[in-house]
């Protein structure tokens, strides 16, 4: 078995391995969809006149999405480093490429598997969603912003020694996030200045592009806009990490 396959079944065993991880994984952006889908069940917003739900859900899937990414490559790189395990690898012939290329496809695989079962609960009639005939266009979008925010994991994982400092640091990007860019608030009943504000985040342009996706007003513009600014996120965070990135504890 090459390098690169020996790291993705040893990155693939260490997330499934702890079923606790893996069922507040999947289930905690079910929970926020369940409790937001029916404290808001068939209300609409005034500014556009669409559903709640039609905000609610592509935004949590998004966050969700995301969330996985930076909490599940940041504590495997903290813990592999923390048990010297980054050490062994660096001794061998495996370049870091294959180590991170390694995490990559393990978080497009959960990501493809949180959109599916999200999606697929979303539609059920208490919540209501309708599903457009525009929805593979999010799946570029969904591929895209799991690499950038990949991208942010891989550098609080690279700079954060234990758990509690990798938990810490991801819930303060996480969850301010969140909020700020829509994923619990729809964005258009936000203040102008905090729509602009929201543009300097990655989530924001996870959450235009599936939710444009998924509501049926995804066309290629809106599509590349999305698809863009969660390119520049992950070459920007993707450089910082390489930059960043370290074997030990002690380098």
């Amino acid at each position: 078995m090459s390098a690169y396959g020996a790291l993705t079944t040893a990155s693939y065993r260490a997330s499934v391995r702890d079923r606790t991880t893996v069922f507040f994984t999947f289930a905690f952006p079910l929970i926020f969809l369940v409790v937001f889908g029916l404290i808001f069940r068939g209300q609409t917003v005034e500014q556009s006149g669409r559903g709640y739900i039609d905000y609610i859900a592509p935004g949590v899937l998004s966050w969700g999405v995301g969330n996985a990414a930076v909490f599940g490559v940041a504590f495997t790189l903290m813990q592999w480093r923390k048990d010297d395990l980054l050490r062994l690898i660096r001794m061998s012939p495996t370049p870091l490429t294959s180590v991170l290329a390694s995490r990559y496809v393990v978080a497009l695989v959960i990501g493809v598997v949180q959109a599916v079962l999200f999606i697929g609960v979303a539609l059920l009639p208490v919540f209501g969603l309708r599903l457009s005939s525009t929805w593979p266009l999010a799946l570029p979008v969904l591929v895209l912003g799991i690499t950038a925010f990949l991208a942010i994991g891989m550098v609080i994982g690279s700079r954060a020694n234990t758990p509690e400092a990798v938990a810490a640091v991801a819930n303060c990007v996480m969850v301010p996030m969140a909020f700020l860019s829509g994923s619990f608030f729809p964005i258009d009943a936000m203040p102008s200045w905090l729509q602009s504000l929201s543009r300097v985040l990655p989530l924001r342009y996870l959450n235009d592009g599936v939710s444009a996706a998924v509501s049926g007003r995804a066309g290629l513009g809106s599509t590349g806009l999305a698809c863009a600014g969660l390119a520049v996120f992950a070459l920007v965070f993707g450089l910082l990490a390489m930059r960043t990135f370290r074997w030990s504890n002690d380098t």
